[in-house]
């Protein structure tokens, strides 16, 4: 369950495009936030994904992730490239409750795409190639109470030109563009009939499994394969339909208003009276928000991650791709380096440091006594900060100040955990 928009030309100041995405998760999840360099593989090597494994191509690009610490894959993240990826939960026809025969998983996916991917339509191909060669499933958490969790996946994928949307349902699949102006998305299917690439003689296989009959016309993807949810309960605000309402008119409320900045998306996903930031039995667990610069600008991309839970307690920090940078070790899970277990029956404690030290915090800033508030108004100062203070960064940049910015996630991070302490 998570919410995701993008924000295009000529909605976005400088030619940027903005993507954000808030993961809601099972509110015991730890979300990590760690950096991986480019890499050069052997060829014919294999990969160890989550569950299974796949082929490694001979190169891949570097990463930053925001992931589940128990995962090999990632709720969202970007490349070196300045594509940005992220998932959200889809309930559809093919979904079996209790099927847990592991495949690759929706956050594999988004891992694997940002690592083969240098643009958001390269993207759609990994992604695709690989749900047909492999499908998707698996277990989804590492928290018992979430066990029975079947669910497929859609992703949104952007870069400094465009964004697309992928529905999936089981194998099948569909992906539309957007160029321009604004796209959500709201763990539902959403891509009807209007969609620009899909899964070869998509029809003819929709048709003959039994979902879609010819006489009703061209394929509608949503109407064929969407099912109700299982699982888990949605108050009225919370449905997808309601929360994609949400975004569109926060988005067209902004635009009315200006260009959207970096800190109108980080208001948007801090919005808790509508569910965007979910606070119930889903908790959104970690956060992203990246404004990708034009190619023509000269300057870097620059990627905005909480790794913490609850949006509206958290600070947005920092994340730019230069010569050996670093994320620190403050979102690191200790547990990264271990195989989940796929059936889940223990769980490991995969709290990060940060994660520790802003839980003292959190439990503080919530209760709204004098401490916690004055705790709260000390981590928004530091983000406003943070932000004016890179925005002047960026409008000044040259090439040669890149080195400058090797340390800034894991500095800004540092600061922030010293104040919960």
């Amino acid at each position: 369950m998570s919410d995701i928009f993008v924000v295009l030309p000529p909605l976005t100041p400088d030619n940027c495009v903005i993507f954000a995405k808030n993961s809601d998760r099972p509110p015991t999840e730890v979300q990590e936030v760690v950096y991986f360099p480019p890499g050069d593989h052997t060829a014919g090597s294999k990969l160890q994904c989550t569950f299974v494994e796949v082929d490694q191509v001979e190169h891949t690009y570097a990463v930053v992730l925001s992931k589940p610490a128990w995962s090999w894959g990632a709720e969202m993240g970007a490349n070196e490239h300045g594509v940005c990826i992220g998932n959200t939960a889809v309930w559809t026809k093919l979904c079996r409750p209790g099927d847990h025969e592991e495949k690759l998983t929706g956050c594999d996916f988004v891992r694997l795409g940002l690592e083969r991917a240098k643009t958001a339509r390269e993207a759609v191909t990994v992604i695709t190639d690989l749900l047909t060669s492999h499908g998707q499933g698996g277990l989804c958490s590492e928290d018992h109470n979430f066990g029975q969790w079947t669910y497929h996946s859609s992703y949104v994928m952007a870069d400094s030109n465009e964004a697309w949307v992928v529905d999936t349902a089981g194998k099948f699949w569909t992906a539309k563009k957007v160029t321009s102006g604004m796209l959500t998305k709201s763990s539902a299917l959403s891509i009807g009939t209007d969609a620009e690439m899909t899964l070869a003689d998509l029809s003819t296989h929709a048709q003959s499994a039994g979902y879609w009959k010819a006489e009703d016309g061209p394929l509608d993807f949503s109407k064929a394969f969407s099912a109700e949810y299982a699982g888990i309960s949605l108050s009225d605000k919370q449905m997808p339909s309601n929360r994609s309402k949400t975004l569109n008119d926060s988005l067209d409320k902004k635009s009315k208003e200006g260009k959207m900045t970096i800190e109108n998306a980080f208001d948007i996903l801090r919005d808790e009276a509508n569910s965007i930031n979910f606070v119930g039995e889903l908790l959104t667990v970690g956060s992203q928000v990246s404004l990708i610069a034009p190619p023509t600008s000269g300057q870097p991309s620059c990627h905005w991650f909480t790794a913490t839970p609850n949006t509206n307690y958290s600070v947005f920090k920092p994340f730019m791709f230069c010569e050996n940078v670093t994320v620190g070790n403050w979102t690191v899970s200790p547990a990264t380096s271990e195989r989940p277990n796929p059936t889940f029956r223990t769980s490991s404690d995969r709290r990060h440091s940060l994660y520790k030290a802003h839980e003292k915090g959190r439990d503080l800033m919530e209760t709204g006594n004098p401490i916690g508030q004055k705790l709260r108004t000390t981590m928004k100062t530091l983000e406003k900060q943070c932000v004016k203070e890179v925005t002047e960064f960026l409008k000044t940049f040259k090439e040669s100040d890149l080195n400058e910015v090797k340390d800034l996630f894991n500095d800004i991070t540092e600061s922030e955990a010293k104040f919960y302490m």
